[in-house]
């Protein structure tokens, strides 16, 4: 947890907690949280956002078709009022909309059912890009 930790230092007990399930060492979030003080650990705390990114990497550009999906969520309204939710996938390259899948509420599990449609009919882009939003990150997607 400690060499995680030091590679993911926004990451709390519980979302590095998926690292060591994904080699096989289970546990709980109870547990992790016990390793995780006694190891004394903390998330440090936000410091004030720079204006400027000058070591920021730039986005990777789109250069050719199927390289860089984008996707995120639009949100609407019916007339009777009810609230819609849609996630837009596009290829960045052609503008092309690969898929747009609209519902009251989407979860974590139909964000993931929808871009493995998506990658088993066009193959995996090089680059996904999401505005790391709260729907975005999810343990389910880190999964």
């Amino acid at each position: 947890m400690q060499e995680l930790s030091g590679q993911y230092p926004r990451f709390g007990y519980r979302r590095i907690q998926v690292f060591p399930e994904r080699r096989g060492l289970s546990m709980s979030a109870d547990r992790a949280y016990r390793i995780w003080s006694a190891a004394g650990l903390q998330v440090p705390k936000k410091r004030p956002r720079r204006r400027i990114a000058c070591s920021r990497p730039r986005p990777v550009p789109a250069t050719a078709e199927n390289r860089v999906w984008a996707y995120d969520f639009v949100f609407d309204a019916c007339a009777n009022g009810q609230q819609l939710k849609c996630l837009t996938v596009i290829d960045e390259y052609t503008r092309e909309c690969l898929a747009i899948d609209v519902a009251g509420g989407i979860r974590s599990s139909r964000v993931i059912e929808v871009l493995s449609k998506l990658i088993s009919v066009h193959g995996a882009p090089k680059v996904l890009r999401s505005d790391h939003g709260p729907e975005f990150v999810s343990k389910a997607i880190l999964e």
